[in-house]
């Protein structure tokens, strides 16, 4: 298979939004410094701003509130449609206008540890649940679906290559490197989502056979 190695438009604005922060106020400092604009949410708004950094709520970008306890604040059409709509694509270009979406040119999301809650002993299934985190994946799987506008990462091991990228080609990735990281997004969530699968089966009182009808390995 050939891969083209074409340049996509520079990179404008991210939506940034971690449970794991490691490096991400250098990240962002970097991205910042490329003048890049960053949104955010809850906790991680917080520590980029107590880092310095300029950041913009989402609550704010999208005019609609956190609500449910949070569950709900990222599953919205600016952000959405900022990540999915084609660039190339007129229809897409005039519903953004129509709808007042801007363009998200890069996603930085890990996802709540939902592995490390229900590796404790005391955990409950109420709390496994609320640890199954919904945004996240919504967001890594737009942006990776979209590589070929948008640059997607989920892990915080690819930070510092990505800014030198983003810096040698003068604000841009490669649409080789767009779509390695959307490659590792869907590693991640297939494997995220099996965590899941595998502890609610646990719970699952039946006469079902030991093993499902399928069985994901990861």
């Amino acid at each position: 298979m050939t891969i083209h190695l074409e340049i996509m438009s520079p990179i404008k604005r991210a939506i940034v939004s971690v449970t794991n922060k490691t490096g991400i106020v250098n990240f962002c400092k970097d991205l910042t410094a490329l003048g890049i604009e960053i949104l955010s949410t809850g906790g991680t708004a917080k520590v980029l701003r107590d880092a310095g950094i300029k950041v913009i709520d989402v609550s704010a970008y999208t005019a609609s509130p956190e609500v449910m306890d949070g569950r709900l604040k990222t599953l919205h059409p600016k952000i959405a449609g900022g990540i999915l709509a084609e660039r190339n694509n007129p229809k897409h270009q005039k519903a953004m206008q129509e709808l007042g979406i801007e363009p998200i040119d890069l996603v930085c999301v890990n996802l709540y540890e939902f592995e490390n809650t229900v590796a404790k002993s005391d955990v409950t299934l109420a709390r496994a649940i609320e640890n199954i985190d919904i945004g996240g994946p919504t967001m890594l799987r737009a942006a990776a679906k979209n590589y070929s506008h948008v640059t997607v990462v989920c892990d915080s091991v690819d930070y510092e290559a990505l800014i030198q990228e983003i810096k040698k080609n003068k604000g841009s990735v490669s649409q080789a490197t767009r779509l390695r990281l959307a490659y590792k997004v869907f590693q991640k969530t297939s494997a995220y989502d099996t965590a899941i699968c595998s502890y609610l089966a646990g719970h699952i009182e039946s006469d079902a056979p030991m093993f499902p009808l399928s069985l994901t390995l990861s």
